[in-house]
C-alpha cells in the first residue's frame, strides 16, 4: 500500500507541470502533549498543492486524532453514497496509547486515510477539506455515528444486485477479520519465540562455559546462533505488523465505512418510500376536496406541490447515492484486489526468508555439533 501511495503522490508532485492539478498530503512528527488522561499525540500535517482554491502550494499545520474523526464526519455527512475512507481505531488499552509502535501505525493510517481524501475526485473538493489542511486554529467537535447496521426496518429495497452487494460487504468484513486475526496471532508467535530464542540463548552460553573446549565453544555458537534469530523473528513480526496485519486491519475498517454508507442508502430509500406514501394520501385529499368544492382545495394544493417537489429532491439524492455507491463498489474492489496482493505478496516473502534465516542457522551448526559427538 505504501508502495502505491508513493507512486500516486509521485506522480502529483510540485515538479509536475503546471497544467497538472496535484494535491500531496504528508502526516508526520508525532508529538506527546499532556499528561494522563488528557494527554494527547498531534502530528504535523504538510500539503503541497496547486488547486487555486488553496491559499499558497504549501502549508503545514497541527492535528490530533480528535481533528482527522471531524474530518471523516463531515465528508460522511456531506457525501452520501462514496465510501469515505476509515480511521485507525482508538486504543482501548491506556498503557498502549503511547507506545512507539501505536503511534507510528496510527501515524501511517491517519497519513493513509487523507491521502486517499486527497486522491478522490469528489472527496478531495470538499471545503472542509481545505479547512482540515489550512485552518490555522481548528474548533470542530468529534460526532459519533449512530447508524446500526442489521436492525429490523419497514422497508428495504427488494433489488438483487443490492442484496448481492450487502451480502458481498458482510462476507468479506468476516473474511477479512478472520485474516487479521490468525495474522495477529501468528505476529504473537513470532515475538514470543524469539523471546524464548534470546532466553535459550543466553542458557546454551551458560552451558557451554561449563563444558570442555570444543564442546563449549559449539555450545558458545548455539547460543549466538538462537540470539541471532531472535533478533530476526522480532524484526520480521515487525514487518508482518506493518506490511499484513496493519492493511488487512485497514480494509476490516474499510468494510465498516461502506457499511455505513448501505445504512445510509437504506435510510434515503425509507424516506423516499414515506414520501410517496404520503403524497398518495395527499393526492386522496386534494380529490375529496375538489369534488367537495372545499374552500381548502389552494392551501391543499400548496401543501401538495411542495410535498412533491421535496419527494423528486428526495428521489434524486437517493438515485446520486446508488450511482455513486455502484461506482464506489467498482474502485473499491480494484484496490482491494491490488492492495491485498501487495500484502499477500510481502507476507509470503517475510515468511520465506524467515523460513530460510531459521534453516540455514540450525544447518550452519550440525557439523560442529556432529563433530563433538564423534570426540565424545
Amino acid at each position: 500500500m505504501e508502495q502505491q501511495r508513493s507512486t500516486s503522490e509521485s506522480s502529483q508532485s510540485p515538479r509536475s507541470p503546471p497544467s497538472q492539478r496535484y494535491l500531496s498530503v504528508s502526516v508526520s512528527d508525532p508529538v506527546k502533549l499532556g499528561n494522563g488522561v488528557q494527554g494527547y499525540i498531534s502530528y504535523r500535517v504538510i500539503t503541497k498543492t496547486n488547486f487555486p482554491e488553496y491559499q499558497g502550494s504549501e502549508k503545514i499545520v497541527i492535528r490530533r486524532y480528535s481533528d482527522f474523526v471531524w474530518l471523516r464526519d463531515r465528508l460522511f455527512d456531506k457525501y452520501k453514497g462514496i465510501f469515505v475512507p476509515p480511521l485507525p481505531e482508538k486504543s482501548a488499552v491506556e498503557k498502549f496509547r503511547f507506545s512507539a509502535e501505536f503511534i507510528e501505525t496510527r501515524r501511517q493510517a491517519l497519513d493513509v486515510f487523507v491521502n486517499r481524501i486527497a486522491s478522490h475526485n469528489e472527496l478531495q473538493q470538499s471545503e472542509d477539506l481545505r479547512t482540515f489542511l489550512q485552518a490555522d486554529e481548528e474548533d470542530v467537535q468529534s460526532k459519533v455515528s449512530d447508524v446500526v447496521l442489521g436492525k429490523e426496518k419497514p422497508l428495504e429495497e427488494s433489488n438483487p444486485e443490492y442484496e448481492k452487494l450487502k451480502h458481498y460487504v458482510f462476507e468479506l468484513e468476516n473474511h477479512l477479520t478472520e485474516a487479521q486475526k490468525h495474522a495477529y496471532r501468528l505476529l504473537k508467535r513470532h515475538r514470543e519465540l524469539g523471546q524464548s530464542l534470546s532466553g535459550f540463548g543466553k542458557a546454551s552460553k551458560l552451558l557451554g562455559a561449563c563444558e570442555g573446549q570444543a564442546l563449549g565453544k559449539a555450545f558458545d555458537e548455539l547460543g549466538a546462533k538462537s540470539e541471532t534469530l531472535s533478533i530476526k523473528l522480532q524484526k520480521e513480526a515487525h514487518q508482518l505488523l506493518m506490511n499484513f496485519e496493519e492493511p488487512v486491519k485497514d480494509y476490516v475498517r474499510a468494510v465498516q465505512s461502506i457499511k455505513v454508507t448501505i445504512g445510509e442508502r437504506a435510510n434515503a430509500f425509507r424516506h423516499q418510500c414515506e414520501l410517496a406514501e404520503t403524497m398518495k394520501l395527499k393526492e386522496i385529499n386534494l380529490d375529496k376536496l375538489m369534488l367537495t368544492r372545499s374552500d381548502r382545495v389552494g392551501e391543499a394544493e400548496q401543501e401538495y406541490k411542495e410535498l412533491k417537489a421535496e419527494s423528486e429532491e428526495v428521489t434524486r439524492r437517493f438515485e446520486t447515492i446508488v450511482r455513486r455507491m455502484n461506482e464506489e463498489i467498482v474502485r473499491f474492489q480494484e484496490q482491494k484486489t491490488q492492495d491485498m496482493r501487495i500484502a499477500f505478496h510481502e507476507f509470503a516473502k517475510g515468511q520465506a526468508r524467515l523460513a530460510k534465516s531459521i534453516a540455514d542457522a540450525w544447518r550452519s551448526l550440525l557439523p560442529k555439533l556432529e563433530a563433538c559427538s564423534d570426540t565424545s
